[in-house]
């Protein structure tokens, strides 16, 4: 099995929409007046959840109107934030069906399918024209890519001159193994944890500038 594949099928759940669905009803969301924020608790996987969320976009300096593409857009939490309180129109990709399927519901229970859209399909070989986007971003995914030098090469091309790119990542402060399972992974074979270094050099060799 290849690293993405192992790492769809550690992503897969099965009956995702279904729980996610029945947990909002228990909490006594109606499930056709959906707004993004009551999602929060349940579509955004990455360590601080919304509030990281939030913090990272402001950080970003992305404004109204911007062309975002999101790497690895899981269930679409961040990107319906972008759209929703930032304005943004949002392109998601991400390797999973299940992922992809879930966030194009949800994107239509909040009605913000007209802002956002998510494909499947591989960062590693972008489908995206080339400078398509105002500005990038990932939230914890390069810890399950070998080939970052690739990751930001596509992205890179897919950037207009001047884009942006934003990413919030797990990354090593030190030596030694980790201690598997991690959130990320069941094993080391779709572990690829490194440093901010390592990231700092594949980025300016990519041709972004810091």
């Amino acid at each position: 099995m290849g690293t993405e594949q192992a790492g769809t099928q550690h992503y897969t759940h099965g009956s995702l929409e279904r729980v996610i669905l029945d947990a909002l009803r228990a909490a006594g969301k109606d499930l056709d007046r959906l707004e993004p924020h009551d999602l929060a608790p349940v579509d955004e996987f990455h360590i601080g959840g919304r509030q990281a969320t939030v913090d990272f976009a402001g950080e970003l300096g992305v404004i109204r109107g911007m062309h975002l593409l999101d790497i690895g857009s899981g269930l679409g939490g961040a990107s319906r934030h972008f759209a929703h309180a930032l304005g943004c129109r949002v392109t998601g990709i991400d390797l999973t069906e299940e992922y992809v399927r879930v966030a194009l519901a949800l994107a239509a229970r909040t009605r913000l399918e007209g802002q956002v859209s998510y494909q499947q399909g591989s960062a590693l070989a972008s489908p995206f024209p080339a400078d398509a986007f105002d500005g990038a971003y990932m939230l914890h995914v390069g810890m399950n890519i070998a080939d970052k030098a690739a990751l930001f090469s596509q992205v890179r091309r897919a950037l207009k001159p001047k884009g942006l790119f934003g990413i919030y990542d797990v990354m090593r402060e030190g030596d030694g193994p980790l201690a598997y399972p991690v959130p990320w992974a069941a094993s080391p074979e779709t572990s690829f944890v490194e440093s901010l270094a390592s990231y700092a050099r594949q980025l300016a060799a990519a041709g972004f500038e810091g």
